[in-house]
């Protein structure tokens, strides 16, 4: 049936062709509106999921802090606390 030879014949063919279509001036794609919609979009997602990260972040830190405040304070009330 079809062999190599015909593959690469028939790349090669289409390769040569390919050369005389017009090209594009890459200087007048643009993404477009769409594109624009696209990009903003997803920067709107990450600085709201940043936003949401730092809140987060701060709430388990506050958290954190209240705990050893009050292992402290249970410590002090016991009289087993340790003078660093």
């Amino acid at each position: 049936m079809y062999g190599f030879d015909h593959l690469a014949a028939t790349v090669t063919t289409a390769l040569l062709s390919a050369d005389d279509q017009p090209q594009f001036d890459p200087d007048t794609v643009t993404p477009g509106f769409i594109g624009f919609i696209a990009t903003f979009g997803v920067a709107a997602i990450v600085i709201l999921l940043v936003i949401d990260m730092v809140r987060r972040v701060r709430r388990v830190n506050y958290r954190e802090q209240v705990r050893q405040q009050l292992e402290q304070e249970a410590r002090d009330a016991d009289g087993t606390s340790q003078l660093p």
